[in-house]
């Protein structure tokens, strides 16, 4: 049975709490398999007889929807996406001099040319930004509660539903979940 990573949007964050373990279980009850779930972000591993990633985007986020009571979108992707994502991310020269660290925005799609081309001319003191195809990263030297590349402004730039990791959290579930 195919495996897949969602990445979801704005849990436990915000007033937006669910543990993870209701989690776990509200997925199974909905027919997922081998359901785990990665520390309390909303980073969860599931198999589905469903046989590409929007399909299960779609059923997951109409589970969770329903289970929390509030929004819950999905951004899903196999374990080799995340591997090819990982590996589009370190062919990418340092963005900035000095230390910083790195993080991916997954999107519901391909960022719209027009959008990229804004997001790579990013060009503040403190953070750069790539656009990867469906996935944007982003290097930081202040630290990310300080960006001024928010998930909302983000999504108004590109038209995406997007959802941010640390890139360290990605390498983890690749860890973890990968191909």
């Amino acid at each position: 049975m195919p495996s897949y990573i969602a990445f979801l949007r704005a849990v436990n964050v915000g007033g937006r709490f669910v543990k993870m373990d209701s989690l776990r279980e509200a997925l199974g009850d909905a027919g997922f398999s081998d359901v785990q779930t990665h520390i309390q972000s909303g980073n969860v591993f599931v198999r589905s007889a469903r046989r590409t990633p929007g399909p299960v985007a779609v059923e997951i986020s109409r589970v969770l929807t329903a289970h929390c009571g509030f929004d819950v979108p999905a951004i899903v992707r196999t374990p080799a996406q995340v591997r090819s994502v990982l590996a589009a991310v370190d062919a990418v020269e340092p963005l900035l001099v000095g230390e910083s660290r790195r993080y991916v925005a997954f999107a519901d799609a391909d960022i719209p040319l027009e959008a990229a081309a804004q997001l790579d001319a990013w060009d503040r003191p403190d953070e750069r930004v790539r656009v990867l195809g469906s996935e944007v990263l982003a290097e930081m030297t202040a630290g990310f509660h300080k960006t001024t590349l928010t998930n909302t402004r983000l999504e108004r730039l590109t038209g995406r539903i997007t959802t941010w990791r640390d890139l360290s959290v990605v390498r983890a579930i690749d860890e973890k979940w990968g191909a």
